[in-house]
C-alpha cells in the first residue's frame, strides 16, 4: 500500500492546485457554482434514511446507463444516491432520475473531500461504472467496509498499459472491489492482470437501457415542420466530424436539392463555434439552441441543445453515430439501433466493441472509412428506402434481443445488497484538510 499512500500524501499537497483548477472550470463553466461546495465533499442535501446505495457514473452516456438499474434498485427498497462529475450529466440526472433518487457531484479525489462525503452519505453499498477509478474514494471506501461493484467495467488497452505501470497502486485498488463486471472478456483479462479478482463478463448494462426519450409534441411538430424531405442524422459527433458531415451535405444536394442534414454534437456548448464553421461552407444553418426552426432554404439543422437525441433519432430514418472518423472510441451505437435506424460509424470504434460486432454480424450497421465512404453509404441508404427500413428491423432486433443483463448483474449483486458495513469511524485528524 506504499503507492495508494504516496498517492494520498501528494493529493493532500495538491489541494490548493485543485481548488484553484476548480475555481478556473467554474469561470469556464465547466462547475456549477452554486454547487460546488460538492466537489470539495459537502453535501447539498440530507442523508435520507435506510439502506443507500451509491452510483458512481462519470458523464452523460455512464449515467443515462444506469437508469434501469436506478429503478430497479428502488424497487429493492434501496435509496439511491447518484453522483457524477460533468455539468452536462448533473442536467441530465435532474431531468431522467426517477423520483426519490439523489444526484450530487462527485467529490474530487482529495483525502478531505473524499471523507467529508463518505461521512455525510454512509453507502451500504458502492456501485462504480465503467472506468472512472479515483484511487483516495476507492480505497477509503474500502478502508470503511462499503462493499463494491464495478459494473460495465471498460478498462482500454492504453489504460491497461498505464495502470501496468503503477502496479503498487492498481493492485489494491482491483482488489477493493469485491465484483467486477466487464463488458466484454478482452477488458475482463486486462483487470485480471492488473491484480483484480472475481471478474465475471454478464453483459453490457447499456444494452439494458430504454430507448432514448423524446417529446412526443416536439416530435411532431418537427417532422411536420420537416415535411418530406430527405434526411439523415449525424449525432454525437465531436470536433472535426461536423465539418465532415457538411461535407457529405454539400457531396449530395447535387442529387437531393432538398436534402436536410441533422447534427446533434456530443457538446452542445460547442454550438456557436460549430455554426460558425458551418456558415463558412455557405451552408444555411439553423440552431436550436436559438429557438429556430428549420425552413425550406435550411442546410442543417444543428441541435445544440441537452438531452434531445432520442428525438433526432425518431426524426431520422439513417444515423451516423460519431466520434468515430476522427481520433476516439465511437458512441453506443444500440441507441441508434433502438429507434430502427439504419446505423452509420466511423472505423474507430473501441469504446463499443462488443455492441458493434453484434450489429455487425446481423447486417445492422455499415462501417465507413472516412467522408467520401460516409457519403456514398448515404446516397446509397436515400435512394433505397426499404434497405432502410430493412436495415433499421435488424438493428432494433439486435438491440433489443438481450433483456437480461440487468438480472444478472444484480444476481451477482446480491451478496453485496445483503451485507451490513461497520458503523461509520469517526473522521481522524487531518480528514478535514483540503
Amino acid at each position: 500500500m506504499l503507492a495508494a499512500r504516496t498517492y494520498g500524501l501528494l493529493t493532500r499537497l495538491a489541494a490548493p492546485a485543485v481548488r484553484l483548477l476548480l475555481a478556473r472550470r467554474m469561470r469556464r463553466g465547466k462547475e456549477d457554482p452554486l454547487r460546488l461546495p460538492e466537489r470539495l465533499g459537502q453535501a447539498g442535501l440530507a442523508r435520507p434514511g435506510g439502506r443507500l446505495a451509491w452510483i458512481h457514473a462519470a458523464s452523460v452516456g455512464e449515467a443515462l446507463s444506469i437508469l434501469p438499474l436506478v429503478t430497479r434498485l428502488q424497487a429493492l427498497d434501496l435509496q439511491v444516491l447518484v453522483t457524477t462529475g460533468t455539468v452536462t450529466s448533473a442536467r441530465l440526472m435532474a431531468e431522467r432520475l426517477p423520483p426519490g433518487a439523489l444526484h450530487q457531484f462527485v467529490p474530487v479525489d482529495l483525502p478531505g473531500a473524499v471523507n467529508r462525503f463518505l461521512d455525510h452519505w454512509h453507502p451500504d453499498l458502492a456501485i462504480w461504472v465503467e472506468s472512472e477509478l479515483w484511487p483516495n474514494l476507492v480505497l477509503a471506501a474500502a478502508r470503511r467496509g462499503i462493499p463494491m461493484a464495478l459494473v460495465n467495467a471498460r478498462m482500454s488497452a492504453a489504460s491497461a498499459r498505464g495502470w501496468g505501470r503503477l502496479p503498487g497502486l492498481a493492485r489494491p485498488l482491483m482488489r477493493a472491489f469485491a465484483i467486477i463486471m466487464a463488458q466484454s472478456n478482452e477488458d475482463a483479462e486486462r483487470f485480471r492482470l492488473l491484480g483484480a479478482q472475481n471478474v465475471s463478463v454478464p453483459g453490457n448494462l447499456k444494452v439494458a437501457a430504454e430507448p432514448l426519450a423524446a417529446d412526443a409534441g416536439a416530435l411532431a411538430h418537427l417532422d411536420t415542420t420537416l415535411g418530406a424531405r430527405p434526411r439523415w442524422l449525424a449525432a454525437s459527433t465531436h470536433a472535426g466530424e461536423e465539418r465532415i458531415a457538411a461535407r457529405v451535405h454539400l457531396h449530395l444536394r447535387t442529387t437531393h436539392p432538398d436534402l436536410i442534414t441533422l447534427i446533434v454534437p456530443r457538446h452542445p456548448a460547442r454550438g456557436g463555434e460549430i455554426a460558425a464553421d458551418l456558415a463558412g461552407l455557405g451552408l444555411r444553418v439553423a440552431r436550436r439552441a436559438n429557438g429556430d426552426l428549420p425552413d425550406a432554404r435550411t442546410d442543417i439543422y444543428l441541435a445544440d441543445t441537452l438531452g434531445e437525441l432520442g428525438l433526432f433519432y425518431r426524426l431520422a430514418p439513417i444515423a451516423f453515430v460519431g466520434n468515430s472518423l476522427l481520433p476516439g472510441g465511437g458512441h453506443n451505437p444500440l441507441e441508434p439501433a433502438r429507434l430502427c435506424a439504419a446505423v452509420l460509424s466511423g472505423p474507430r470504434t473501441a469504446n463499443f466493441t462488443e455492441a458493434f460486432a453484434a450489429l455487425e454480424q446481423g447486417g445492422a450497421v455499415q462501417i465507413v472509412a472516412d467522408a467520401e465512404a460516409l457519403a456514398a453509404a448515404v446516397a446509397a441508404l436515400l435512394a433505397d428506402p426499404q434497405a432502410v427500413a430493412a436495415a433499421g428491423a435488424r438493428a432494433a432486433q439486435i438491440a433489443l434481443a438481450d433483456t437480461g443483463v440487468l438480472d444478472r448483474i444484480l444476481h451477482l449483486m446480491t451478496p453485496l445488497m445483503l451485507h451490513t458495513p461497520p458503523a461509520l469511524p469517526g473522521r481522524r485528524h487531518g480528514d478535514a484538510a483540503a
